[in-house]
Protein backbone atom coordinates (compact mmCIF):
# COMPACT_ATOMS: atom_id res chain seq x y z
CA UNK A 1 0.00 0.00 0.00
CA UNK A 2 1.47 3.15 -1.24
CA UNK A 3 -0.35 5.39 1.82
CA UNK A 4 1.75 3.46 4.41
CA UNK A 5 4.64 5.26 5.47
CA UNK A 6 7.91 4.12 7.46
CA UNK A 7 9.50 5.18 10.83
CA UNK A 8 7.15 7.77 11.90
CA UNK A 9 7.64 9.33 15.32
CA UNK A 10 4.13 9.26 17.52
CA UNK A 11 4.95 11.37 20.33
CA UNK A 12 3.43 14.11 18.01
CA UNK A 13 -0.14 12.23 18.44
CA UNK A 14 -0.19 11.70 22.76
CA UNK A 15 -0.90 13.98 25.08
CA UNK A 16 1.85 12.90 27.26
CA UNK A 17 4.35 14.29 24.07
CA UNK A 18 6.42 11.18 24.32
CA UNK A 19 6.67 7.95 22.44
CA UNK A 20 9.05 6.47 19.57
CA UNK A 21 8.64 5.40 16.06
CA UNK A 22 5.83 3.21 14.64
CA UNK A 23 7.65 0.70 11.76
CA UNK A 24 4.50 1.13 9.55
CA UNK A 25 2.05 4.07 10.07
CA UNK A 26 -1.37 4.88 8.23
CA UNK A 27 -4.03 7.22 8.63
CA UNK A 28 -7.70 5.80 7.71
CA UNK A 29 -10.61 8.21 6.54
CA UNK A 30 -12.61 5.48 4.85
CA UNK A 31 -13.74 2.23 4.95
CA UNK A 32 -12.08 0.93 2.43
CA UNK A 33 -8.82 2.29 3.69
CA UNK A 34 -9.17 0.30 6.84
CA UNK A 35 -9.91 -3.24 5.55
CA UNK A 36 -6.61 -2.77 3.06
CA UNK A 37 -4.63 -1.47 6.28
CA UNK A 38 -5.86 -5.03 8.04
CA UNK A 39 -5.26 -7.21 5.00
CA UNK A 40 -1.86 -5.39 4.43
CA UNK A 41 -1.01 -6.14 8.02
CA UNK A 42 -1.95 -9.87 7.64
CA UNK A 43 -0.57 -10.66 4.41
CA UNK A 44 2.75 -8.95 5.95
CA UNK A 45 2.51 -10.52 9.09
CA UNK A 46 2.78 -7.53 10.80
CA UNK A 47 1.09 -6.96 13.98
CA UNK A 48 -1.29 -3.59 13.70
CA UNK A 49 -2.78 -1.48 16.56
CA UNK A 50 -5.24 1.36 16.41
CA UNK A 51 -4.53 4.72 17.68
CA UNK A 52 -7.10 7.41 18.37
CA UNK A 53 -6.74 11.11 19.83
CA UNK A 54 -3.71 9.97 22.05
CA UNK A 55 -4.94 11.21 25.11
CA UNK A 56 -5.00 7.89 27.56
CA UNK A 57 -1.69 5.90 26.52
CA UNK A 58 1.98 5.48 27.09
CA UNK A 59 3.89 4.47 23.90
CA UNK A 60 7.31 2.84 24.37
CA UNK A 61 10.31 5.04 24.04
CA UNK A 62 11.83 2.34 21.33
CA UNK A 63 8.50 2.97 19.56
CA UNK A 64 6.07 0.31 17.90
CA UNK A 65 6.71 -2.75 16.18
CA UNK A 66 4.19 -2.62 13.83
CA UNK A 67 0.99 -1.15 11.76
CA UNK A 68 -0.06 1.71 14.02
CA UNK A 69 -3.58 2.81 12.62
CA UNK A 70 -4.74 6.28 13.59
CA UNK A 71 -8.73 6.98 13.02
CA UNK A 72 -8.89 10.06 10.72
CA UNK A 73 -12.73 9.51 9.98
CA UNK A 74 -13.79 12.15 11.87
CA UNK A 75 -16.97 13.49 10.17
CA UNK A 76 -20.31 14.27 13.07
CA UNK A 77 -23.93 14.90 11.93
CA UNK A 78 -26.45 15.60 13.70
CA UNK A 79 -30.04 14.20 12.76
CA UNK A 80 -32.93 15.26 15.43
CA UNK A 81 -31.42 14.22 18.80
CA UNK A 82 -28.93 12.00 17.56
CA UNK A 83 -25.52 12.70 16.67
CA UNK A 84 -23.55 10.35 14.44
CA UNK A 85 -19.76 10.67 14.54
CA UNK A 86 -16.87 8.82 13.20
CA UNK A 87 -14.09 7.35 15.43
CA UNK A 88 -11.54 9.61 14.74
CA UNK A 89 -13.92 12.85 15.93
CA UNK A 90 -12.71 14.48 18.68
CA UNK A 91 -15.15 14.49 21.77
CA UNK A 92 -14.00 18.54 21.95
CA UNK A 93 -15.76 18.87 18.92
CA UNK A 94 -18.93 16.47 19.59
CA UNK A 95 -19.02 18.92 22.79
CA UNK A 96 -19.30 21.89 20.49
CA UNK A 97 -21.59 21.03 18.29
CA UNK A 98 -23.88 18.81 20.74
CA UNK A 99 -24.26 22.52 22.43
CA UNK A 100 -24.63 24.30 19.19
CA UNK A 101 -27.70 22.20 18.60
CA UNK A 102 -29.48 22.70 22.01
CA UNK A 103 -28.49 18.98 22.99
CA UNK A 104 -27.66 17.83 26.60
CA UNK A 105 -25.79 14.73 27.40
CA UNK A 106 -22.30 14.82 27.01
CA UNK A 107 -21.58 18.08 29.22
CA UNK A 108 -19.45 16.83 31.40
CA UNK A 109 -16.67 15.75 29.04
CA UNK A 110 -16.21 19.43 28.42
CA UNK A 111 -12.31 20.10 28.38
CA UNK A 112 -10.82 16.76 28.05
CA UNK A 113 -8.13 17.06 26.30
CA UNK A 114 -7.94 15.40 22.17
CA UNK A 115 -10.17 12.26 23.21
CA UNK A 116 -11.58 10.97 20.04
CA UNK A 117 -15.23 9.41 20.35
CA UNK A 118 -13.65 6.13 19.25
CA UNK A 119 -11.49 6.09 22.22
CA UNK A 120 -14.21 7.49 25.02
CA UNK A 121 -16.53 4.38 23.61
CA UNK A 122 -13.76 1.82 23.98
CA UNK A 123 -12.67 2.77 27.35
CA UNK A 124 -16.28 4.12 28.84
CA UNK A 125 -15.01 7.35 29.69
CA UNK A 126 -16.65 9.63 31.83
CA UNK A 127 -16.68 12.45 34.95
CA UNK A 128 -18.72 13.61 37.18
CA UNK A 129 -20.73 10.70 37.57
CA UNK A 130 -21.30 10.27 33.47
CA UNK A 131 -19.70 8.22 30.86
CA UNK A 132 -20.56 7.31 27.55
CA UNK A 133 -22.39 4.45 28.41
CA UNK A 134 -25.22 6.63 28.96
CA UNK A 135 -25.32 8.03 25.24
CA UNK A 136 -24.13 5.67 23.16
CA UNK A 137 -27.06 3.82 21.03
CA UNK A 138 -24.94 2.17 18.62
CA UNK A 139 -21.64 0.90 16.85
CA UNK A 140 -20.27 0.35 14.25
CA UNK A 141 -17.48 -1.70 14.01
CA UNK A 142 -15.25 -3.47 12.05
CA UNK A 143 -14.60 -7.15 13.09
CA UNK A 144 -11.30 -8.17 11.80
CA UNK A 145 -11.93 -12.02 12.01
CA UNK A 146 -14.46 -11.67 9.32
CA UNK A 147 -13.44 -9.16 7.85
CA UNK A 148 -16.35 -7.20 7.50
CA UNK A 149 -18.49 -4.53 9.38
CA UNK A 150 -21.25 -5.01 11.80
CA UNK A 151 -23.48 -2.88 14.05
CA UNK A 152 -23.56 -3.47 17.86
CA UNK A 153 -25.82 -2.29 20.07
CA UNK A 154 -25.97 -0.92 23.21
CA UNK A 155 -26.21 -4.49 24.77
CA UNK A 156 -23.82 -5.65 22.74
CA UNK A 157 -20.87 -3.06 23.85
CA UNK A 158 -20.95 -4.74 27.22
CA UNK A 159 -19.94 -1.10 28.68
CA UNK A 160 -18.67 -1.16 32.37
CA UNK A 161 -17.03 1.35 34.79
CA UNK A 162 -14.47 2.45 32.10
CA UNK A 163 -14.64 -0.94 30.44
CA UNK A 164 -16.55 -2.35 27.35
CA UNK A 165 -16.43 -4.98 25.11
CA UNK A 166 -14.15 -3.04 22.41
CA UNK A 167 -11.04 -2.67 25.25
CA UNK A 168 -11.49 -6.59 26.39
CA UNK A 169 -11.50 -7.79 22.48
CA UNK A 170 -9.38 -6.35 19.93
CA UNK A 171 -11.01 -7.91 16.98
CA UNK A 172 -13.69 -5.52 17.05
CA UNK A 173 -12.29 -2.11 16.10
CA UNK A 174 -14.86 1.12 16.25
CA UNK A 175 -15.46 2.98 13.11
CA UNK A 176 -18.95 5.06 13.84
CA UNK A 177 -21.00 5.83 16.77
CA UNK A 178 -24.29 6.97 17.48
CA UNK A 179 -25.34 8.85 20.35
CA UNK A 180 -29.06 9.32 21.78
CA UNK A 181 -28.53 12.96 23.36
CA UNK A 182 -31.90 15.12 24.66
CA UNK A 183 -33.13 18.55 23.75
CA UNK A 184 -32.39 20.98 26.38
CA UNK A 185 -32.47 24.44 27.56
CA UNK A 186 -29.35 26.13 25.75
CA UNK A 187 -28.76 28.35 28.51
CA UNK A 188 -28.58 25.36 30.72
CA UNK A 189 -26.29 23.24 28.46
CA UNK A 190 -23.82 25.99 28.26
CA UNK A 191 -23.60 26.82 32.22
CA UNK A 192 -22.95 23.20 32.55
CA UNK A 193 -20.36 23.26 30.27
CA UNK A 194 -18.62 26.11 31.31
CA UNK A 195 -19.36 24.79 35.06
CA UNK A 196 -17.03 21.42 33.72
CA UNK A 197 -14.47 23.27 32.21
CA UNK A 198 -14.10 25.21 34.88
CA UNK A 199 -13.75 22.38 37.54
CA UNK A 200 -11.32 20.80 35.29
CA UNK A 201 -9.21 24.15 34.64
CA UNK A 202 -8.90 24.48 38.27
CA UNK A 203 -8.33 20.96 39.22
CA UNK A 204 -5.88 19.67 36.39
CA UNK A 205 -2.56 20.33 35.53
CA UNK A 206 -1.63 22.15 32.65
CA UNK A 207 1.64 20.05 31.56
CA UNK A 208 1.58 17.17 29.38
CA UNK A 209 -0.57 14.43 30.74
CA UNK A 210 -2.55 11.41 30.21
CA UNK A 211 -5.55 12.28 32.10
CA UNK A 212 -6.08 9.73 34.87
CA UNK A 213 -3.80 7.09 35.37
CA UNK A 214 -5.48 4.84 37.57
CA UNK A 215 -9.46 3.95 37.92
CA UNK A 216 -11.37 4.85 41.09
CA UNK A 217 -11.86 2.15 43.58
CA UNK A 218 -15.04 0.71 44.64
CA UNK A 219 -15.42 1.10 48.51
CA UNK A 220 -16.61 -2.12 48.73
CA UNK A 221 -13.00 -3.11 47.73
CA UNK A 222 -11.54 -0.96 50.40
CA UNK A 223 -13.80 -2.44 53.26
CA UNK A 224 -12.60 -5.87 52.80
CA UNK A 225 -8.56 -5.07 52.23
CA UNK A 226 -8.85 -2.19 54.48
CA UNK A 227 -11.55 -1.20 56.37
CA UNK A 228 -9.66 2.00 58.23
CA UNK A 229 -9.27 3.74 54.79
CA UNK A 230 -12.86 2.75 54.25
CA UNK A 231 -14.12 4.42 57.18
CA UNK A 232 -11.84 7.13 56.25
CA UNK A 233 -12.57 7.89 53.27
CA UNK A 234 -16.31 8.09 54.09
CA UNK A 235 -15.35 10.77 56.68
CA UNK A 236 -13.57 12.54 54.48
CA UNK A 237 -16.27 12.81 52.23
CA UNK A 238 -14.32 11.62 49.14
CA UNK A 239 -17.13 8.60 48.38
CA UNK A 240 -18.61 9.15 45.05
CA UNK A 241 -21.08 6.71 43.21
CA UNK A 242 -19.96 4.18 45.42
CA UNK A 243 -16.49 4.50 44.79
CA UNK A 244 -13.17 6.50 46.30
CA UNK A 245 -10.84 8.35 43.92
CA UNK A 246 -7.58 7.16 43.30
CA UNK A 247 -5.85 10.34 43.39
CA UNK A 248 -7.14 10.70 47.16
CA UNK A 249 -5.33 6.98 47.96
CA UNK A 250 -2.06 8.40 45.94
CA UNK A 251 -1.98 12.03 47.85
CA UNK A 252 -3.05 10.06 51.10
CA UNK A 253 0.09 8.12 51.00
CA UNK A 254 2.01 11.05 50.53
CA UNK A 255 3.05 10.74 46.79
CA UNK A 256 2.04 14.12 45.51
CA UNK A 257 5.16 15.65 43.93
CA UNK A 258 6.74 12.77 43.87
CA UNK A 259 9.55 12.22 40.24
CA UNK A 260 11.38 9.94 38.52
CA UNK A 261 13.18 11.47 35.69
CA UNK A 262 11.30 14.03 33.99
CA UNK A 263 7.86 12.03 35.36
CA UNK A 264 5.89 13.68 38.16
CA UNK A 265 2.74 13.28 40.42
CA UNK A 266 0.98 16.12 39.67
CA UNK A 267 0.44 18.64 42.91
CA UNK A 268 -2.92 20.14 41.20
CA UNK A 269 -4.23 16.26 41.40
CA UNK A 270 -2.49 13.05 42.22
CA UNK A 271 -4.70 10.60 39.45
CA UNK A 272 -2.29 12.73 37.09
CA UNK A 273 1.46 12.45 36.22
CA UNK A 274 2.73 15.37 34.26
CA UNK A 275 5.74 14.98 31.49
CA UNK A 276 7.99 18.27 33.29
CA UNK A 277 9.97 18.64 30.74
CA UNK A 278 12.41 15.70 28.55
CA UNK A 279 10.29 12.57 30.77
CA UNK A 280 10.65 9.19 28.83
CA UNK A 281 7.97 6.49 28.76
CA UNK A 282 10.47 4.33 30.62
CA UNK A 283 10.09 7.33 33.50
CA UNK A 284 6.28 7.16 33.61
CA UNK A 285 6.35 3.27 34.11
CA UNK A 286 8.65 3.23 36.57
CA UNK A 287 6.09 5.80 38.45
CA UNK A 288 3.46 4.27 37.76
CA UNK A 289 5.13 1.37 39.12
CA UNK A 290 6.37 3.23 42.04
CA UNK A 291 3.12 4.54 42.79
CA UNK A 292 1.42 0.76 42.91
CA UNK A 293 3.83 -0.42 45.05
CA UNK A 294 3.61 2.40 47.86
CA UNK A 295 -0.17 2.31 47.60
CA UNK A 296 -0.22 -1.87 48.03
CA UNK A 297 2.71 -1.79 50.63
CA UNK A 298 0.84 1.02 53.00
CA UNK A 299 -2.60 0.22 52.24
CA UNK A 300 -3.19 -3.30 51.13
CA UNK A 301 -4.62 -1.70 48.18
CA UNK A 302 -4.26 -2.43 44.45
CA UNK A 303 -4.61 0.27 42.00
CA UNK A 304 -5.32 -0.92 38.26
CA UNK A 305 -4.51 1.14 35.56
CA UNK A 306 -7.00 3.03 33.26
CA UNK A 307 -3.93 4.66 30.96
CA UNK A 308 -3.39 1.50 27.88
CA UNK A 309 0.59 1.28 27.11
CA UNK A 310 1.66 0.58 23.53
CA UNK A 311 4.14 -1.03 22.17
CA UNK A 312 5.27 -2.94 25.30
Amino acid sequence: MGNIQKDIPLAQFTTFRIGGPAKFFIEVKEKDNLLEAIKWAKESKEKFYILGGGSNIIINDKGVDGLVIKMANDNITVHGERMETGAGATLARAVLLATGENLSGLEWAAGIPRATIGGAIRGNAGAFSLSMAEVAETVEVFNVKKEKFELFSHKDCRFDYRESIFKKDNSYLIWNVVLKLEKGNKIQIQSAVNKFLESRQSRQPKLPSAGSVFKNLPLDYLKENNANIADLANKAGVVKEGKVGAGWLIELAGLKGKKIGGAKVSLEHANFIVNTSQATAEDIVMLISYIKQQVRNRFNIQLQEEVQYLGF
